[in-house]
């Protein structure tokens, strides 16, 4: 089976009929990322050691009779800003570029059970902020469907790795579109869950309130099942519920899908969106209509103002949340010289830190200080409100809502860095979902269906519908 088939169930039914070992497949991989992975710079670290041992025990585990679970040896490629034991977990950033975790995240821990294979870290924005990966400590990671263009973020190198055909599927985290943006540039699928669906414990935290791990794959049906197996309550995130996904997620009944409305917020199709992207979209829209599936036009009127609430409460977290951060603990800095502790944070954060991170760190730390925090951060908390209380209005008169993911194509290395406004704005159709909590799955051509709060199995179905009329016609 060559590479580019691979996806979490075909690499299932090869294990089942013995077409390949696990291990074969993972040596076969690590070949082909060492001959490509040069060329997009998907990966940070590679672990194969520990990749040939994982691979190992799960053959051994067939060859017992111990079955074969749907993501036994399946190789994963992780974001690096999820703790795997005695790996590196860098953050893209200098400030943990000798940083090695000493213990599992429990999406990690949940694969681990699940037989999956780690075949390394891969490539970031630095701390996850950044929409086009050229914010890395350790350089840019390239769109596999074209070295000009950035691969979008913060999650490139997973969506890249995927792309590219380095891993069979990966883990990213998404705070504000850091999952489905570059998923959509690098042409797979990404689901950004629920708020609280799969815990965050072991994600390094950019900004708790918003942040999400989630799957991207090559198509929807993985997609549903890694997050299956990484969803659910842990007692070490408080913020995890007790919901338990079952077999919804891959229980495609037509008839129920045809009964369902799909809304489209007119605020998501205006003039600031690119018109092939909005022309792409809307023939996704006249493809589900054929098909029996209804829409209705809605109105989310708070969505202009999305982008500006998000950075005031996202730099607000990331302020608190990196301030452990001080070149001491976790990955020492060399070569440092200071006259007192204070001069030593000072110039440890100076080096550490690359400009975007110091960005974010500042405009965090004055919406929170003394005169602003009731001006910007707790008008912004109200407006989010506001955000979510137009998702749950429109809700009562449809099912999903259907939008594009990105207002832009994927653009040019350099394009849009010397504006940071513009960079933001990439992100102008994804936050809304994050701010109210609720999922969203994209996927190619350029769209993202949003689902109810623990409502993934609406968007999947939606989408494996829609992913297998068009490989079918």
């Amino acid at each position: 089976m060559h590479l580019h088939d691979l996806t979490i169930k075909k690499f299932n039914q090869g294990l089942v009929n013995k077409e390949f070992t696990a291990l074969e497949m993972v040596q076969q991989l690590y070949k082909f990322i060492e001959k490509e992975d040069k060329k997009i710079n998907s990966y940070l670290s590679l672990d194969k050691e520990a990749a040939y041992l994982q691979a190992e025990a799960a053959d051994l585990a067939i060859a017992k009779g111990k079955g074969v679970g749907p993501l036994t040896g399946v190789p994963l490629a992780i974001k690096d800003n999820i703790l795997i034991a005695d790996q590196p977990a860098t953050a893209a950033s200098k400030m943990l570029e000798n940083y090695t975790a000493t213990y599992d995240a429990t999406v990690i821990r949940k694969l681990r059970n699940e037989g999956a294979v780690f075949l390394g870290k891969t490539n970031m924005d630095e701390f996850a902020m950044g929409s086009s990966t050229e914010n890395s400590a350790f350089g840019n990671t390239k769109n596999p469907h074209d070295p000009k263009l950035v691969p979008g973020g913060s999650s490139g190198g997973s969506a890249a790795a995927v792309a590219a055909h380095l891993a069979v599927a990966s883990l990213g985290s998404d705070t504000g579109g850091s999952i489905r943006q570059p998923a959509d540039f690098c042409q797979v699928v990404a689901l950004k869950p629920t708020y609280g669906a799969v815990s965050r414990y072991g994600l390094i935290a950019m900004a708790s309130s918003l942040d999400q791990i989630g799957p991207i794959t090559k198509n929807v049906e993985d997609a549903a099942t890694l997050f299956q197996a990484i969803s659910g309550h842990d007692e070490k995130d408080a913020t995890s519920s007790e919901v338990i996904y079952g077999d919804e997620l891959s229980n495609h009944k037509i008839e129920k899908l045809k009964k369902m409305v799909i809304g489209l917020p007119k605020e998501y199709f205006d003039k600031g969106v690119d018109k092939e992207i909005i022309k792409k979209v809307k023939k996704v829209v006249k493809d589900l209509e054929s098909l029996g599936i209804k829409f209705k036009e809605i109105s989310l009127p708070h969505t202009k103002y999305a982008i500006s609430c998000y950075y005031i409460i996202m730099p607000a977290e990331v302020s608190a949340n990196l301030a452990r951060f001080d070149g001491i603990r976790y990955s020492p800095l060399e070569g440092v010289k200071a006259k007192n502790l204070a001069d030593l944070y000072l110039k440890n954060r100076s080096k550490g830190f690359g400009k975007e991170v110091k960005r974010r760190i500042m405009l965090g730390t004055f919406v929170l200080s003394s005169g602003y925090y009731d001006a910007y951060y707790a008008k912004a908390q109200k407006v989010r409100s506001l955000i979510k209380q137009d998702f749950d209005q429109a809700f009562k008169d449809v099912d999903v809502i259907l939008t594009p993911v990105s207002p832009t194509k994927p653009f040019k290395f350099k394009e849009k860095t010397k504006d940071p406004l513009s960079m933001y704005m990439t992100d102008v159709l994804t936050v809304p979902a994050n701010l109210a909590g609720l999922p969203a799955l994209s996927m190619p051509p350029g769209f993202q269906l949003i689902g109810q709060h623990w409502r993934e199995a609406d968007i999947l179905n939606i989408g494996h519908y829609y992913e297998h009329v068009q490989n079918s016609g």
